[in-house]
């Protein structure tokens, strides 16, 4: 019996796309300029030690964190960077969160009969519940009990991540459900114990792969 579901966002309750143009375009633009404020101190040294530059410049860290956002590089102070940046334009009004029309009722439907929700994605908890929060046709993080990125949970393509999850939402691996379009992501939940669902959207990259069930969209899954 599944009692939770966990989410995966880009290419599963939000389109790739969307996600890359509205995060990582205000990230960019915004960046160079913020790089040199006193709330960037901690990125600032983040990303001189991971770099193994410890005299770059702001402008430096900049081209830096910039280069690791084009190659879509997982590494914690772009992911903090991002974060930070991208929360100030949710709350400015200048970003919202764009959902797969099927999203917002499944969602909903699951939270009024009794099941959990929560999220698990590379982008930052701050970005997930901003993004969430900040639905555009309305808030959606008051569904959501639990959020995990690469910081708290780990890699996504490893299963261990997803042990930490069920360990932390108290929950068996079997009562667990996780929502991906990438099929590594999949195998790795598989390996933990958890019940999955690949999500085929129409454009997004991933495509379908045994032994995993696929749908196109959440109105196609019968929970509880």
């Amino acid at each position: 019996m599944t009692t939770a579901v966990v989410l995966d966002i880009e290419g599963t309750t939000s389109s790739t796309a969307a996600v890359r143009e509205r995060l990582y375009g205000y990230t960019r633009r915004e960046l160079p300029r913020w790089i040199g404020t006193d709330e960037a101190a901690p990125v600032r040294a983040a990303t001189r030690e991971l770099a193994g530059r410890p005299g770059a410049t702001p402008a430096e860290i900049a081209e830096l964190l910039l280069g690791w956002l084009g190659s879509d590089a997982k590494a914690e102070p772009l992911k903090l960077a991002q974060g930070l940046i991208c929360h100030a334009g949710f709350r400015a009004g200048a970003l919202r969160g764009a959902f797969y029309p099927d999203v917002a009722p499944a969602l909903r439907g699951w939270h009024a009969a009794g099941l959990r929700l929560a999220v698990y994605s590379s982008g930052s908890e701050r970005n997930q519940r901003d993004w969430f929060g900040h639905a555009e046709g309305g808030e959606l993080a008051s569904l959501v009990s639990g959020w995990f990125d690469l910081t708290t949970a780990g890699p996504k393509r490893e299963p261990g991540s997803y042990r930490r999850i069920a360990a932390a939402m108290n929950t068996p691996p079997d009562e667990l459900l996780f929502l991906s379009d990438h099929p590594d992501e999949l195998d790795a939940a598989v390996a933990a114990g958890w019940r999955v669902a690949g999500v085929h959207r129409a454009g997004e990259p991933n495509a379908p792969r045994p032994p995993h069930r696929w749908i196109a969209e959440f109105g196609e899954l019968a929970l509880p």
